[in-house]
């Protein structure tokens, strides 16, 4: 497989609106590729909290609208970031959207950890509460959304419901960028996946974004690492690598706490 993660530059003098153009254009210039991944939170930043409920828009509003589209010309899938989505009942939820080859949805998650620690997000925005994974030709995508890598049962459970290759979107902070690192290849490793993590660029807020989108194999190695800046990372993988990762190295079938009961 090919994915191509865009890390996306949220700067202060560009418009949403040109913004979300802009980004329509880099997708469709992914053509060829399997899978395109766009960063957290893009059109307003991750950090912008005052722009969250101006910037809210309905789960199939202009981004939605904008992303399927370039989806469809591309013809690849489509994991478009997340939106502050603007829920029919009131809430703001922080949104990710995933397209098919052919522009439809094929999922939404609700990010299920909201950051802030009572002030920012954690405030603004409302929690998600479902699990999110996608069946795609050659894996199964498990979704997930920044802070949420923070969290490795959220991870495990993804695993549990059939995730091989886990995307990440985040807003991370340039501060707390090694973080960033290792967190992905804990993840990769402890649950033998593919990490695909995609990360901004750029400086919103006042808040320096981390960059370095990562992708990191089932053995925790990194295969491509993206720097500071506004980037493009393409990378080939074979998803095969999970199945032959854990028959060698059976490490989950050895766990004893957090069992998930049995799928039928």
């Amino acid at each position: 497989m090919r994915a191509s993660l865009l890390q996306v530059a949220v700067n202060e003098d560009e418009s949403v609106e040109a913004r979300r153009l802009r980004v329509a254009g880099l997708v469709r210039d992914q053509a060829g590729a399997d899978l395109v991944v766009l960063p957290e939170l893009w059109t307003t930043g991750a950090f912008a909290y005052e722009e969250f409920g101006s910037e809210a828009e309905p789960l199939e509003g202009p981004t939605h609208e904008a992303m399927a589209k370039a989806a469809s010309d591309a013809g690849v899938w489509l994991h478009a970031g997340s939106i502050p989505e603007r829920a029919p009942d009131g809430p703001i939820y922080n949104t990710s959207l995933v397209f098919s080859p052919s522009g439809d949805l094929a999922a939404a998650y609700r990010k299920i950890h909201r950051f802030g620690f009572d002030k920012g997000e954690a405030v603004l925005m409302g929690a998600g509460d479902e699990l999110v994974t996608v069946r795609l030709p050659r894996t199964t995508l498990g979704v997930a959304t920044c802070y949420d890598l923070r969290f490795p049962e959220l991870f495990r459970s993804l695993v549990d419901a059939g995730a091989e290759t886990f995307v990440v979107p985040a807003g991370w902070p340039e501060r707390r960028r090694s973080h960033w690192t290792l967190l992905a290849q804990a993840r990769a490793v402890e649950n033998q996946s593919f990490v695909l993590a995609c990360g901004t660029a750029g400086t919103h807020a006042g808040v320096p974004q981390a960059g370095h989108s990562i992708v990191v194999d089932p053995w925790g190695e990194i295969l491509a690492e993206a720097g500071p800046d506004e980037e493009i990372l393409t990378v080939d993988f074979d998803p095969t690598t999970v199945t032959n990762t854990r028959e060698r190295f059976p490490a989950l079938k050895d766990r004893v706490l957090g069992l998930a009961p049995p799928r039928h």
